[in-house]
């Protein structure tokens, strides 16, 4: 299949550039993958469209305040460092502007200066393995100075860091928001337990490489990039119980999806295991887990435009889209939702 056969227009001011005011009253389209029939809701409305059996799987990654602003040494311009990943003893590789004044061994400070960094490797790719010098722990240096890595389209500053973050967010690792889960709230999640369905947790840490466009004309060609995610024994379990009961396993997000469905066995089995996944989803790929989904609306031609059309249906999908164009959805990461089952 051809890239542009997953593009559509999107008009700019449908880019929602900062959180609704709460969290579940974003808009909710309904999308029957059998028969493409489309519905309008609102978010707070999704418990009663779960089933007693069902079991809801979330990612429980957590956003890293992975943007330090910063200037060069000694006595340099401004600077900016994005961590992308850690590679052990201080070293984080990661993104970096101005890319031409940070080569190796140029050095950097952030805030007060309790943080400061050396580039000790350039990358083939442009990124640059940094190594941070610091007193303490690393973590609690980053809550202090770090920032929110927002994705490109969102312009907006975020007045509050934690609406970048799910309410059942726990293991810190992600560069970006597993963004389906932005749209609950505790006494949602309360709601839809005591309907009967089971709350389930995966962990992946989300990259910044699901930004990246697919610049290949053919989909086949498009080199995914790894993320880490780890499928615990509880919720292995629960999967198994809930198929063997005849109940629908709903995944939030298209993180979720990738990670249960990289892990499941031919049968739909699922065992706990974690390590680093790079599958690609897109139309003709048979899911050996899932049943549902709740997912936001994403950017043309991306390759999570293509994980749901692998469920939905490539025309089903393009339709519901232009719908909500149509009717003005929000779109992207602080955008609306979808529950395609």
């Amino acid at each position: 299949m051809k890239t542009c056969d997953f593009y559509y227009d999107l008009p700019q001011e449908l880019i929602a550039q900062t959180p609704m005011e709460k969290r579940d009253g974003s808009r909710l389209m309904i999308l029957d993958r059998r028969t493409g029939e489309i519905g309008h809701r609102r978010f707070y409305d999704l418990p009663s469209l779960l089933c007693p059996g069902d079991c809801l799987i979330m990612n429980d990654s957590r956003v890293l305040p992975a943007r330090l602003l910063g200037r060069r040494l000694p006595g340099g311009g401004a600077c900016e460092v994005l961590l992308l990943t850690d590679r052990g003893e201080n070293v984080w590789e990661c993104l970096v502007r101005p890319g031409r004044k940070l080569r190796a061994g140029a050095r950097m400070t952030f805030g007060d200066g309790s943080l400061t960094a050396e580039v000790v490797r350039e990358l083939a790719d442009g990124n640059r393995r940094i190594r941070f010098e610091y007193e303490g722990i690393f973590l609690e240096v980053l809550e202090r100075l770090g920032k929110m890595p927002l994705p490109p389209y969102i312009k907006e500053e975020l007045q509050d860091q934690e609406r970048y973050q799910t309410v059942y967010s726990k293991v810190l690792g992600s560069a970006a928001a597993p963004t389906a889960g932005l749209h609950f709230t505790k006494p949602l999640l309360e709601e839809i337990a005591a309907r009967g369905v089971n709350l389930g947790y995966v962990t992946l840490h989300v990259g910044l490489g699901t930004f990246r466009p697919v610049k290949e004309d053919t989909i086949e060609d498009h080199e995914m990039h790894s993320e880490f995610c780890t499928v615990p024994q509880e919720t292995a379990e629960l999967i198994n119980r809930t198929k063997a009961a005849g109940g629908r396993v709903i995944c939030v997000g298209t993180t979720s999806c990738r990670t249960l469905e990289s892990w499941a066995e031919e049968d739909g089995h699922m065992e706990p295991r974690s390590g680093w996944t790079n599958i690609y989803i897109y139309p003709g790929c048979r899911f050996k887990v899932m049943d549902g989904l709740v997912t936001n609306f994403h950017l043309p031609e991306s390759t999570l435009i293509m994980l749901v059309s692998a469920f939905a249906g490539r025309e089903a999908v393009l339709n519901a889209y232009r719908e909500a164009v149509r009717e003005r959805y929000r779109f992207f990461s602080f955008g609306d939702a979808m529950f395609i089952s």
